[in-house]
């Protein structure tokens, strides 16, 4: 499998699925501005690349992520108005935004504690699988600080607004089990099955029709934000793209055929 070394990002491309690894073990995984935008051009790299047709999201060590770093973020001296707004704009958000936007589907493998901004990284996947030992905090609560990263945009659009105000109110950490059983999660697995879970998911995903996923996932991503009539005319116009393509044609072809369909992701 080649790897490619991004610093503090490891990327591995094997059977047409890009694996992304956060490696700060020592930091469980906290987000560097740097870590944080290597991910973000990783993830428009796979979006981008006909060749990638699936993508798994992990950690190294005993964390997913556990957020945004915040060594050496100023917490004093005078700020500019806008400052703020436009490093989450420009950091933390666009992030979120990289995964929900690929056009490819995104599995999160969490091998661990995800916080913060790394629950909302995990939550923004199209699949999430969960180690048995992770644990899913909303901490900002905990720091005097407003949930950001687009927690408070995903989570009730998951589990409804008061789940969600529960979790961002009291920043409790929520085992994986009680992830899963919220929805938050897709299913649960031993630790020392994550990895392997990870892959045949993956791999099933790389197998499908690529953009038919693609526009699935847009469909279902910008259901919750639009009225019936402009779902109904987005869905009809996706169909309408997607009969273009090779792998539509084949999947009717096999049908009528009666045989296994073999999708080229085109």
């Amino acid at each position: 499998m080649p790897v490619t070394e991004v610093t503090e990002v490891t990327q591995a491309t094997d059977g047409q699925v890009s694996y992304l690894t956060l490696n700060r073990p020592e930091a469980l995984n906290a987000l560097t501005p740097g870590q944080r935008d290597q991910l973000i051009e990783l993830l428009a790299r796979a979006s981008a690349d006909p060749d990638v047709r699936a993508v798994v999201l992990t950690g190294t060590g005993r964390g997913f992520c556990a957020g945004a770093d915040l060594r050496g973020a100023s917490t004093g001296g005078e700020r500019v108005a806008g400052d703020v707004a436009r490093t989450l704009r420009l950091g933390a958000q666009r992030l979120i935004a990289a995964v929900l936007d690929c056009e490819k589907p995104v599995i999160a493998a969490v091998n661990g504690t995800a916080a913060g901004l790394g629950a909302h990284l995990a939550f923004a996947c199209d699949l999430v699988l969960a180690a048995e030992s992770a644990r899913f905090i909303e901490v900002f609560v905990r720091r005097g600080l407003v949930p950001d990263g687009g927690g408070a945009y995903l989570l009730p659009r998951l589990v409804g607004p008061q789940r969600a105000k529960e979790l961002m109110f009291f920043g409790d950490a929520l085992t994986a089990a009680d992830a899963e059983r919220l929805g938050l999660v897709n299913r649960v697995v031993p630790d020392a099955e994550l990895d392997k879970t990870a892959r045949a998911w993956a791999e099933r995903l790389a197998a499908g029709p690529t953009r038919a996923l693609a526009l699935t996932k847009q469909l279902v991503n910008a259901s919750l934000d639009t009225d019936r009539a402009g779902a109904f005319a987005a869905e009809a116009a996706a169909q309408e793209i997607n009969m273009t393509t090779v792998d539509a044609r084949e999947g009717v072809a096999s049908f009528v055929e009666r045989r296994s369909p073999e999708y080229r992701g085109r």
